[in-house]
């Protein structure tokens, strides 16, 4: 990475990233790619398979513009020989599935929610425009982070899930808590989280100022990451000694579900002081919380049952891997039949595209923001929640607490 024995938060270095990753956008890679051979007289990246791009944004296409960008990308990562990851689902979740969740590995992306291959403990960051400089140099500067510990403790309890513990540590720690720092879950009830909530918790950990987040991988993770990494690295772990600039306890015991009010993911509130509140939409999805494990809670809360009338389900696995999964579980029908509008995996409803709101509509959402005009008008409003939340609300055409619909 750094070609350094030892380094220590603050100081700045020369960092090979083991993989550059990004999803095509307008504004964004084409003008990237531009850059490269014009600015930079690159004809050909040298390293290709350091290089992965996915196509997960406008999906399918809806107009022609939308069409001739995804045909640049196309024809760059042809030209170049880099991977190219097409209808295959959202990229953040991808990445893991097709191995570049490497333990131990050091990644870089234009957009923070890579951050969830943390899980695995692979180092990934978002960097912004810098992407640029990953692009066009092999290493990149980078200045190393502190890091903010936080240790679990306790038991979930019934209709909790790894969003109410997410948006828990937001409300204890704040906003800004990991700044510029990594956060790093730890802590003895670190095993009452599945490996797709602990990827719903990295992935947002932007929303505490962090710049990524990281877990020490146990047996589990690693047995998930290794057979699929693209490389062999020996996986890290955090120093027995490490020190940190914050520690957190967190006491699973005490959490209930909790809801995000608009118009910032910041506002976490108890879900029990919003119930009843009518609704318009609920959406199921994006790279936070559209994994087997949501379906499952969505389809066993809605079984048998029905979405409100009037009530708009919007239903979007995460990947083709898990819409594929659920399939063969029977999840799609159940959620099917009680009225759900499920969708093959793309990131569009996320960010407004699709499943778009109008002026005065209200939504519950699991996807990653809350801000005004995130999906659609920004005179609407949306309330991040749990799948279980979301499944739960869309039978009553309010907000609904899903414990009483749960086994």
């Amino acid at each position: 990475m750094s070609g350094k024995d030892h380094v220590k938060a603050g100081d700045e270095v020369m960092a090979k990233p083991d993989y550059v990753i990004a999803y095509d956008f307008p504004g964004y890679t084409d003008v990237y790619f531009r850059q490269m051979k014009e600015e930079f007289g690159i004809d050909r990246v040298a390293e290709p398979d350091r290089y992965a791009m996915f196509i997960d944004h406008m999906v399918p296409a809806a107009t022609p513009k939308e069409e001739e960008l995804h045909i640049i990308t196309r024809n760059w990562c042809a030209e170049n020989n880099v991977p190219l990851y097409e209808r295959k689902g959202i990229g953040h979740q991808v990445a893991s599935e097709v191995g570049y969740a490497v333990p131990g590995a050091f990644v870089v992306h234009f957009d923070g929610h890579i951050s969830q291959l943390g899980t695995f403990g692979t180092l990934a960051m978002g960097i912004r425009h810098s992407l640029l400089e990953a692009l066009v140099r092999e290493r990149i500067s980078i200045k190393v982070p502190k890091t903010v510990r936080v240790n679990l403790v306790g038991t979930l309890g019934r209709g909790v899930m790894a969003r109410d513990v997410f948006h828990h540590l937001v409300r204890v720690m704040g906003p800004a808590s990991c700044r510029f720092q990594v956060l790093e879950l730890g802590g003895p009830a670190l095993s009452q989280l599945s490996t797709e909530g602990l990827q719903t918790i990295t992935g947002l950990a932007m929303f505490t100022g962090a710049i990524t987040a990281i877990v020490n991988p146990d047996e589990e993770r690693l047995a998930y990451a290794l057979p699929r990494a693209r490389k062999k690295i020996e996986p890290f772990y955090s120093d027995p000694d490490a020190e940190y600039s914050a520690v957190y306890e967190i006491d699973l015991d005490q959490l209930e579900p909790l809801i995000v009010i608009p118009p910032t993911p910041a506002n976490s509130r108890n879900l029990t002081d919003y119930l009843g509140l009518e609704l318009n939409v609920g959406y199921l999805g994006s790279c936070a919380s559209g994994r087997i494990e949501d379906l499952r809670v969505a389809a066993q809360i809605l079984e048998g049952r029905q979405v409100a009338p009037g009530f708009q389900l919007n239903v979007v696995p995460t990947s083709q891997e898990i819409m594929a999964a659920a399939g063969r579980e029977g999840l799609i029908s159940i959620l099917a039949e009680a009225g759900a509008f499920v969708s093959a995996p793309t990131c569009d409803y996320c960010f407004g595209r699709m499943g778009t709101m109008t002026v005065k509509q209200r939504a519950v959402s699991t996807g990653t923001l809350n801000v005004k005009g995130r999906m659609g008008s920004p005179d609407s409003e949306i309330y991040l929640c749990s799948a279980a939340t979301v499944a739960a609300s869309a039978i009553e055409g309010k907000i609904a607490d899903p414990r009483k619909y749960m086994r």
